[in-house]
């Protein structure tokens, strides 16, 4: 998820797989793997019934987890988190350190990465029906939410040059801090993802199986990094349109009747801001923002007006949470020059 402008390609063919094992059917295969593990996922599900459980405790309570946790069981998910978060973070720095350029092709750091990330999400498969705890015997389910959150915010900020923030129209954000944000932005999505890939165990409710899903297409993306179909636009706002899905689908299952905070809330996202970089013809967008307008009118006619404020609740946020990331990384910069003229004055 980084620019849409592509650096020319080199000629070589060293590095670069080309035809059969272009970066396109890599995506397809990936996102097959992807479905296909999900399956058997929901296959071996009922095996899972077998691990004792805590009875719910409330809101912030993480029901998926061992009552009598051991140490064993906490290295299990633990060991392996940490060694698939280093491989992929070893993986990131050796793609930037060898200056590679955007490609129709595979290099061979993306074949390296599907297969981490394959063989990863194998063996935490495994690691489920062996120990069955995730990282989330130990943390908080809202360090897992958070992750993902600011994930979703920072493309948001990142695509702001591209796409816009508002309706097309780009906030005024300084460049320095979005190309910081796409420099740097592997390692936070690749610690967002894996860390809450292992959060959770392999489990088979719906919100487990569609969330997992999720996961499984955001390691393949970023398995896909310096390749075309990594800053591809349709694939980008796909992903970014999956969290409406999955949001929308788990509040429905959990029965709260807060599911148009989700559907609506991430649907704003789309028609404020993610559509806008698709390159639509203006009847095309106002045709979406039509459909939009309508199915809004058509549900709050039966919840009442008074409930329309769940609409604007997650993009307020979002928005919002962009200029704070933003200055967030001003401010590091700036602190950072600071230090760097302070150093070479003392020096």
């Amino acid at each position: 998820m980084a620019t849409n402008r592509f650096p020319t390609p080199r000629s070589s063919t060293t590095n670069t797989f080309q035809h059969v094992s272009g970066a396109n059917s890599a995506l397809w295969l990936g996102v097959l793997f992807c479905a296909v593990l999900t399956g058997l996922i929901w296959l071996l599900g009922d095996r899972l019934a077998a691990f004792p459980k805590l009875p719910d405790q409330g809101t912030l309570w993480y029901y998926w987890k061992l009552s009598n946790p051991t140490w064993v069981t906490r290295l299990s998910a633990w060991g392996l988190y940490l060694v698939h978060q280093i491989a992929n973070f070893a993986l990131i720095r050796k793609a930037q350190r060898a200056q590679l350029t955007y490609t129709s092709g595979l290099h061979s750091v993306n074949i390296q990465a599907l297969a981490v990330n394959g063989i990863f999400a194998v063996l935490h498969l495994i690691q489920t029906h062996i120990f069955y705890d995730g990282l989330a015997q130990d943390v908080s389910i809202l360090s897992s939410q958070g992750s993902v959150i600011v994930l979703l915010v920072w493309v948001l900020m990142m695509e702001n040059p591209r796409r816009g923030l508002f309706f097309g129209k780009r906030a005024p954000l300084h460049h320095d801090i979005i190309a910081w944000a796409k420099k740097y932005h592997g390692y936070f999505f690749s610690w967002a993802v894996v860390y809450t890939f292992w959060y959770h165990p392999m489990e088979v409710t719906q919100g487990h199986l569609i969330g997992v899903f999720y996961t499984f297409v955001l390691m393949l993306q970023g398995s896909l990094f310096f390749t075309r179909i990594h800053v591809n636009r349709w694939w980008m706002v796909a992903q970014e349109v999956l969290v409406l899905i999955h949001g929308t689908l788990v509040a429905l299952q959990q029965g709260n009747g807060i599911w148009p905070m989700f559907f609506f809330g991430f649907a704003t996202l789309f028609v404020v801001t993610q559509m806008h970089g698709l390159g639509l013809s203006r009847l095309t967008k106002t045709l979406f923002a039509a459909a939009f307008g309508i199915s809004i009118a058509a549900v709050y006619s039966q919840r009442g007006l008074a409930q329309l404020n769940e609409v604007i609740r997650i993009p307020l946020i979002d928005y919002l949470s962009v200029f704070v990331l933003a200055g967030l990384i001003g401010a590091g910069l700036w602190i950072a020059r600071r230090t760097r003229r302070l150093l070479i004055r003392a020096g």
